[in-house]
């Protein structure tokens, strides 16, 4: 008899504690939710998004606070990027900050209905995304990470000052790759630089194409592709046997000793420009009425690793701005 008198009373506390749970959840507000759709991991990405959201925080917008995040990625595989963004679209969120070329390219399709804010992005009108680099469409803004490329190509003779040709790997079919391309080839035209491309179309094809520089380039320029930077590690392996010098975009490999030098945007930076156009729409501002961010001659920084200038018998520049020696 106790012992059915105990159950009972275990039975109801159990009942009353799910009831209240529930009534719990069903009283307390979901937080408004940002969706973040990421090509895949990599360090300048990754950057991009603590840039996002150490930010947006600034703003007033802290996570698990004022408001919630849902991530995902795809690991740079272009055939499942549909697939992550209507599950990030079934869930309902404020806006989305677009990664790359080709996931704000295919957000255009599943996010017509919500804000889109796109980060690490070269040339939004040559990705198809905008129709004036100066001007928002219906849904879309963001922040552009398109470089100084004059500013770049004066880094590279401080460092290699009798450099003429620069190699550079670029993916066929994006946008992205082929924006940089245009731009850098100008520029280095300007500079009576020659500016050695090859294509590539599988990342396994990385090893040959930098094979193709033998004897014909003077360094090797690794820019802000999607899918050339993940193959860093083995262009430099292949670089490293033909004694081509690299410059990367991203400063990570330069922290590590595994390239000469980078010179870039800050993607921390990006990741800020964005924020700061995600806070603007999450405090109710048209997306219309935003303009797209171009980063400044001050947001690009370079950095030069010591033991490779060593490596290479290169002599450090003297009293260059907005540059940093790692030992």
């Amino acid at each position: 008899m106790f012992a059915t008198k105990r159950t009972i009373i275990l039975l109801l506390s159990l009942i009353a504690v799910i009831l209240s749970t529930y009534f719990f959840q069903k009283n307390t507000p979901q937080l408004p939710t940002i969706a973040i759709a990421n090509y895949g991991p990599h360090s300048s990405l990754e950057e991009t998004i603590k840039g996002f959201k150490e930010t947006l925080e600034k703003f007033g917008y802290k996570e698990n606070e004022q408001i919630q995040f849902d991530m995902n990625h795809v690991n740079f595989d272009p055939t499942q990027i549909i697939q992550m963004l209507t599950k990030l679209h079934s869930k309902n969120p404020k806006l989305l900050l677009a990664i790359t070329t080709p996931v704000a390219q295919s957000a255009q399709n599943v996010f017509k209905d919500k804000p889109i804010v796109f980060a690490s992005i070269t040339d939004p009108v040559e990705a198809g995304l905008l129709k004036n680099e100066n001007e928002s469409t219906a849904n879309i803004t963001g922040a552009s990470e398109r470089q100084d490329f004059n500013a770049l190509i004066n880094f590279i003779k401080s460092i290699l000052p009798n450099a003429k040709r620069i190699g550079m790997l670029y993916a066929t079919g994006e946008a992205n790759d082929v924006a940089l391309l245009k731009s850098f080839e100008h520029e280095a035209e300007k500079h009576n630089m020659i500016l050695v491309s090859k294509a590539i179309d599988h990342p396994r094809d990385v090893p040959l194409g930098i094979a193709s520089f033998k004897d014909k380039v003077d360094l090797i320029y690794v820019g802000t592709s999607g899918p050339i930077q993940p193959t860093l590690p083995a262009i430099v392996h292949a670089a490293d046997g033909l004694g081509i010098p690299i410059i990367n975009a991203d400063s990570d490999a330069v922290h590590k000793n595994l390239v000469l030098a980078s010179f870039g945007v800050s993607f921390y930076q990006i990741g800020a420009n964005a924020a700061k156009i995600a806070a603007s729409i999450m405090g109710g501002k048209d997306i219309k009425d935003i303009p797209p961010m171009h980063p400044s001659l001050e947001d690009h920084h370079g950095f030069i690793s010591k033991k490779q200038t060593k490596k290479f018998n290169i002599q450090l520049p003297k009293d260059e701005k907005n540059i940093s020696i790692l030992e």
